[in-house]
């Protein structure tokens, strides 16, 4: 798409059309009710089981705690894997409108869980659910906007996990003071993105070069079970995608790269990250002031900077590139850690770390959405942004369940922090091993 009129460069914003937007505006608010449903867990996590449990077991509700959003995160990277592969077979628009339809339904159902693991079982239904939209929507982004404002629009698209986290908290802050069942009207009220399908299946068009590459799927498929011989490209399209990805010696090297670079990003989200309230409320209580409120500061200052980051990395990338701009955020990240969690104890800087902290730990997620789509072809793309995204989670699971754990034998969260921090190294040295892409079209 020309960029030019006449002898002015046009910015890039003019360069969009109302379509461009459209798919913006769904895949932002599909990723936004995804944080939202997400964080709604987090906060609303100890008012459940003070009704699921029974009062002896009250001692161990941080256990249960952990338990619950491991399970969660769990279901998440099945339900990723499972609706990339989906996406790349039965289309873009198709699966994100069954993902959205299902973690919203799923999340209204757990408003009626009656014990531990009836909950346990429904919010690993809303993880798997939730996990299988997050592909959909970057393949989308990536194969409908042009190349000049890839970037930007993967950032833009990103940003919404954090407003929905924003939101969440909102929420809550309102719902909150309802009652004990206040936990059950928060995940009624996550029925409503349910909504939003109905709209997309109305406004929002099927990505064409899936399009053309079904067709081309289809037919090889066909040939293959006709006996007919395939020609290579033919070979490719008749492969089950999540096999081609390993098979195919041209891709298996980045695929193995970009898994570890994503470890990385996941275990310092789900590592770190969600010791960030917990760790700011444990000095505000310490110091005599409510911890509960400064857990609802630090939540809000770090959301803040993760939406920050999230638009910031997508637009640095289309102007610097994307694989320094992602060595820098890991850099950034190693270093914010020991700054956060030793440098202070001053309550209004914390919040001001956590603010910086999260522009790089959380922002550096948008290396995702903007690279891996021009890395690989669109026979596998959603499958490929499913597995670099949800795979990790099978290891970073294991994060919440061992957080109370680690925050004890380390004896502090600054240790365990540091521990879990040095992951970011691993992204530092295998970043540079993946070939640059900026400004290239995606591979068909």
């Amino acid at each position: 798409m020309s960029t030019t009129m006449g002898n002015q460069e046009l910015p890039w914003y003019r360069t969009l059309s109302k379509k461009h937007w459209l798919i913006l505006i769904a895949t932002n608010l599909g990723w936004m009710f995804d944080g939202f449903e997400n964080y709604a867990l987090i906060l609303t996590a100890g008012s459940a089981f003070k009704q699921l449990l029974d009062p002896s077991l009250y001692g161990s509700i941080p256990f249960y705690i952990g338990s619950i959003i491991a399970i969660n995160l769990f279901g998440w990277g099945v339900g990723g894997v499972l609706g990339g592969v989906l996406a790349d077979y039965i289309g873009r628009k198709k699966m994100m409108i069954i993902s959205i339809l299902a973690y919203s339904i799923m999340t209204g159902m757990s408003s009626f869980a009656w014990d531990f693991w009836s909950f346990a079982i429904l919010r690993f239904l809303v993880g798997v659910a939730v996990g299988s939209e997050w592909a959909t929507g970057s393949s989308m982004m990536a194969e409908l906007w042009p190349d000049n404002a890839r970037g930007k629009g993967a950032g833009l698209m990103q940003c919404g996990l954090g407003l929905g986290f924003f939101i969440a908290s909102v929420t809550w802050l309102y719902v909150s003071p309802m009652g004990p069942d206040a936990w059950r009207y928060m995940y009624l009220i996550g029925v409503l993105p349910a909504l939003l399908t109905l709209w997309i299946r109305r406004a929002i068009p099927e990505s064409e070069l899936w399009e053309e590459v079904n067709k081309k799927r289809i037919t090889a498929i066909s040939l293959q079970k006709s006996g007919s011989s395939l020609n290579d490209d033919q070979s490719k399209l008749a492969k089950f995608t999540l096999v081609d990805l390993f098979t195919d010696k041209s891709l298996r090297k980045q695929t193995i790269i970009i898994f570890l670079m994503s470890l990385t990003t996941t275990v310092g989200f789900w590592g770190i990250s969600t010791w960030v309230p917990q760790f700011i409320a444990s000095i505000a209580g310490a110091e005599g002031k409510i911890a509960p409120q400064w857990a609802s500061y630090a939540g809000m200052a770090y959301t803040a900077g993760s939406v920050t980051g999230y638009i910031t990395f997508g637009f640095l990338a289309d102007k610097f590139g994307r694989k320094p701009v992602t060595i820098t955020f890991f850099v950034f990240s190693l270093i914010m850690t020991p700054i956060f969690f030793f440098l202070t104890k001053d309550l209004t800087w914390l919040l001001a770390l956590a603010f910086i902290t999260a522009a790089f730990a959380n922002g550096q997620y948008t290396w995702m959405p903007v690279w891996i789509p021009e890395l690989y072809p669109t026979r596998i793309r959603a499958t490929a942004l499913a597995f670099a995204f949800n795979a990790p989670r099978f290891i970073a699971f294991l994060g919440p369940l061992l957080a109370g754990t680690m925050i004890v034998a380390f004896g502090g969260f600054g240790k365990a922090a540091m521990v879990l921090g040095s992951i970011y190294i691993l992204g530092i040295i295998v970043t540079p091993m993946l070939k640059e892409t900026k400004g290239q079209s995606l591979p068909r």
